[in-house]
């Protein structure tokens, strides 16, 4: 694994296999990739955090496309187009909310859920937040942890991804993340 950091940027990039994993402190609307993922609530209403900011830039049609798909469970992931986004598609990942049981290995499928739907569909560029982190109370340390490696199985596996960039809110949620990287997958 090398790696190369852009301290200006708060950027950190590895060669994982084929595929570039990327941790960066920046809004993941602001990104250039073929999709981001939405760290979604089951019922698929956009609204604070993550959510509320693909649903501000990207216009009411994700929502519109969001009601009528209605309902997808803990754990897994869906697709809708992306509005005004200046991507193709936005991937709705729902992770599990602290203290409703099992999380780690809900966490754990709703990241693979996400990188899965991307490269079924053809995305060759990928953004994800810290699922769950937010108003679901999932710990940044555990999520960052959990998602890492996902991220890490799902690219051994084979994929088509050629990067998978993890956008990372604020200084803190980056310098968590780097350091769980540092770790190593677990």
């Amino acid at each position: 694994m090398t790696e190369k950091t852009k301290k200006a940027a708060r950027k950190l990039v590895i060669q994982l296999s084929e595929t570039e994993l990327e941790l960066i402190a920046t809004d993941i609307v602001d990104l250039k990739v073929d999709a981001v993922v939405n760290a979604a609530s089951e019922d698929l209403k956009l609204g604070s955090g993550v959510t509320e900011a693909i649903l501000e830039m990207g216009g009411p049609s994700i929502q519109k496309e969001c009601k009528r798909i209605g309902h997808t469970p803990v754990g897994s992931a869906v697709m809708t187009g992306a509005g005004q986004l200046n991507v193709k598609q936005v991937i709705h990942a729902v992770g599990p909310h602290m203290g409703e049981g099992d999380e780690d290995r809900k966490l754990s499928s709703a990241v693979r859920s996400a990188l899965a739907l991307a490269d079924r569909n053809g995305l060759r560029t990928i953004a994800l937040p810290a699922i769950s982190t937010g108003d679901f109370g999932f710990p940044m340390d555990r999520c960052a942890r959990i998602t890492l490696t996902e991220v890490h199985r799902y690219l051994q596996g084979g994929s088509k991804l050629e990067r998978v960039v993890l956008a990372l809110y604020n200084e803190e949620t980056f310098e968590i993340f780097k350091r769980e990287l540092r770790r190593g997958f677990r």
